[in-house]
């Protein structure tokens, strides 16, 4: 027996939910492409992303720690891997098209800068008179325009709705521009649901990643309301030592878990408050489905604003911040004082950008990995090492 494409859209119709996104109803591609035989087009936008240099790339770049920090920790990489699983799985239990979900989680960091959050905002004051840099713009850019993998178009010729839940990506960390699809609309349900597996994905990591490190303090941590509430789930008498490995590992485990089945319980709460019964019905809404229950929203965020307190702002981390704005900011001015500097094809490129120089070169800053950006600026600055 071969599973073939109409096979597999026609189980869609009989097993995802009246409300989620089909194969078969995509608005398609900007440039017309003739179906696979035997994989659905969201499963090829998944296999397309994760081939991307863009992806590959992520692995180097800083979630919270500078690669040098040690291999444990979580990279933008291992980042966008756990936002897929939990995207799934909220997906596949909610009746959604995984596949979507997947190909829009694993694509919503891809413009990410080196070095976090402080090089998107190191490259966006840098940029403030040429247009700024946000890293959702850039990962637009990076699936339509700067990946070259086909000769007869630029960029991966995504489907519409892969594109939208990109463009419609909306968190704490997150700007919304989706003037070309259709802003007056919701995004799909998958879209929603990348959007929260993002917020449970990095704030579980990051507090994982604070614990492991020793920056935050245990008990400190157990003071929260939503570390009590795990540790009443997992049966705790007596206080739990978080600097046990095995501990915090059931810690986080549950943590995760208790997120994900509050965000399904909440959704499906939701969509039945809003008599969602289609697609149609969820893109009128004037408010996002996809949500958690009041209570476990305060506590996250309280436990934002715990991280951001004692861990985004912690010495160690702000001391690899300064250094990183200082790199970039050597970078893109040694640059743009000589541009010959930059390797040939670059050159290239910013003869012809209609944005410029500054524009090509921020690209050739916000491609770079953490690792290549010190090997570089090492380069260009250490009369003793090679150019």
């Amino acid at each position: 027996m071969m599973v073939t494409r109409e096979l597999l859209e026609e189980r869609e119709n009989q097993v995802l939910a009246s409300y989620a996104m089909r194969n078969s109803a995509s608005r398609n591609r900007s440039f017309p492409e003739e179906p696979h035989p035997y994989r659905l087009e969201y499963q090829r936008d998944r296999d397309r992303i994760i081939h991307t240099t863009a992806f590959r790339r992520l692995e180097y770049k800083t979630q919270v720690f500078v690669y040098s920090e040690g291999d444990h920790y979580r990279n933008r990489l291992t980042h966008s891997v756990e936002v897929a699983q939990i995207g799934r799985t909220l997906a596949r239990v909610l009746g959604c098209n995984e596949d979507l979900t997947e190909a829009i989680c694993l694509a919503h960091d891809l413009g990410h800068p080196p070095f976090g959050h402080v090089g998107e905002e190191t490259l966006n004051r840098l940029m403030e008179q040429f247009g700024g840099f946000d890293h959702q713009r850039q990962t637009y850019r990076i699936l339509t325009e700067l990946e070259h993998r086909y000769p007869d178009h630029p960029g991966l010729n995504l489907t519409y709705e892969v594109l939208e839940g990109v463009v419609k990506h909306d968190t704490d960390y997150d700007t919304v521009h989706a003037q070309d699809y259709h802003p007056e609309e919701r995004g799909t349900l998958e879209c929603q649901l990348s959007n929260l597996a993002d917020e449970i994905a990095y704030n579980t990591s990051d507090l994982d990643d604070g614990l492991r490190s020793g920056i935050l303090d245990p008990n400190q941590v157990l003071e929260l309301r939503i570390a009590r509430r795990v540790l009443d789930s997992l049966g705790f008498d007596g206080p739990a030592d978080l600097r046990n490995d095995m501990i915090r590992y059931r810690f986080i485990r549950r943590l995760v878990g208790l997120e994900v089945t509050d965000t399904i319980t909440a959704t499906a709460a939701c969509l039945r408050e809003a008599q969602v019964t289609s697609l149609e019905d969820l893109r009128a809404l004037d408010y996002n489905v996809a949500c958690y229950s009041p209570e476990m929203d305060e506590h996250n965020r309280e436990l934002k604003r715990f991280l951001f307190q004692h861990f985004y702002r912690h010495y160690r981390v702000v001391r690899m911040a300064v250094k990183a704005e200082r790199t970039l900011k050597d970078l893109f001015s040694a640059y743009v004082d000589e541009p010959r500097q930059l390797p040939l094809e670059t050159q290239a490129r910013a003869h012809s950008h209609p944005e410029g120089l500054p524009r090509v070169v921020c690209d050739y800053l916000a491609g770079m990995t953490d690792r290549y950006a010190i090997q570089e600026h090492r380069r260009l600055f250490d009369m003793e090492v090679r150019a």
